[in-house]
């Protein structure tokens, strides 16, 4: 692969979510600020909404990695669970001893003890659950008993919902109207601009050890036309940039690489209108034109 040719530390844009590569570019910040200032503040649910590939799980992990010592964060990341299995995965991320044999009902019990201990210890537990549009009307019902676990000053439990744009058409439905006006905070993530695509990028290539000069900001600002400023799809474009100019043997990123790079994810195709879609293929065929004029030279 490409790392050790471009002398990367280590791969710049792997879509696993790192956060040694967190870019703290305005949505991100802003949605972190969001969530430490309602943890502080001790309110119940918290809600973070953003379309696929725009950082949530990053964002996520970033949170947990931010948390001071005052907090305990249990963090559930496969929200396809029944309320039994939701409550003992709670309560395996609380320490509690867990006897999968026994009566798992009286869980609930000994997970309102443990809150009550950490309470008393001044420390307050915080469970995040990430792609929360996934979670069924039983288990979201659950959660809704969890948020109920309270002293007479203060709750008990804060719980963090990241997801897609679905988890808020499934809060709007009256049966969890509950859990709907128990939200006190939410953001929206957003896309990113076309600058913040360029430093997104340039912060990636430097912080994995490589230059960012290697894809110039001319093929960024390309990159954020044909991604539309999706962080996800910005990674995997940029990663097929760089695949391209290492199979050709260059120091640096040029407009076939980029080209090529969109043509061949299709999700960037489906984003572009007609005229963008003209302007991507037409450079492609400039391209190709000018490689047949090299090739055709080079063979007289």
């Amino acid at each position: 692969m490409y790392q050790g040719f471009f002398h990367f530390t280590e791969m710049p844009f792997s879509l696993t979510p790192n956060t040694d590569f967190f870019c703290a570019l305005a949505p991100h910040n802003e949605a972190l600020k969001v969530i430490l200032s309602a943890l502080s503040m001790s309110e119940g649910f918290i809600k973070v909404t953003g379309e696929v590939g725009t950082g949530k799980t990053l964002l996520c992990r970033k949170l947990i990695n931010h948390l001071s010592d005052k907090f305990v964060a249990c963090y559930l990341p496969n929200p396809y669970l029944s309320p039994d299995e939701l409550r003992l995965a709670f309560a395996k991320e609380l320490g509690i001893d867990v006897d999968t044999t026994g009566d798992i009902r009286g869980l609930h019990s000994a997970i309102e003890a443990k809150l009550l201990t950490l309470k008393k210890e001044g420390r307050q537990a915080v469970l995040i659950i990430d792609e929360a549009q996934s979670l069924s009307w039983d288990a979201l019902e659950m959660l809704r008993l969890f948020s109920n676990l309270e002293t007479e000053k203060s709750k008990l439990l804060q719980i963090v919902l990241f997801g897609q744009p679905e988890l808020d058409d499934n809060l709007n439905n009256p049966k969890v109207r509950q859990i709907r006006q128990r939200i006190s905070f939410s953001y929206r993530l957003r896309t990113m601009t076309s600058a913040e695509v360029d430093y997104y990028i340039g912060h990636r290539l430097t912080t994995a050890g490589g230059s960012e000069h290697l894809i110039s900001k001319g093929l960024r600002a390309f990159v954020a036309l044909a991604t539309k400023g999706t962080p996800r799809l910005v990674n995997i474009v940029s990663h097929k940039i760089l695949l391209r100019a290492y199979g050709q043997g260059k120091a640096s990123a040029n407009w076939a690489h980029m080209v090529s790079a969109v043509l061949d994810t299709d999700d960037c195709k489906r984003r572009l209108v007609p005229r963008q879609s003209i302007i991507i293929l037409s450079l492609g065929v400039v391209v190709a034109l000018g490689m047949l004029h090299v090739y055709g030279a080079a063979s007289l």
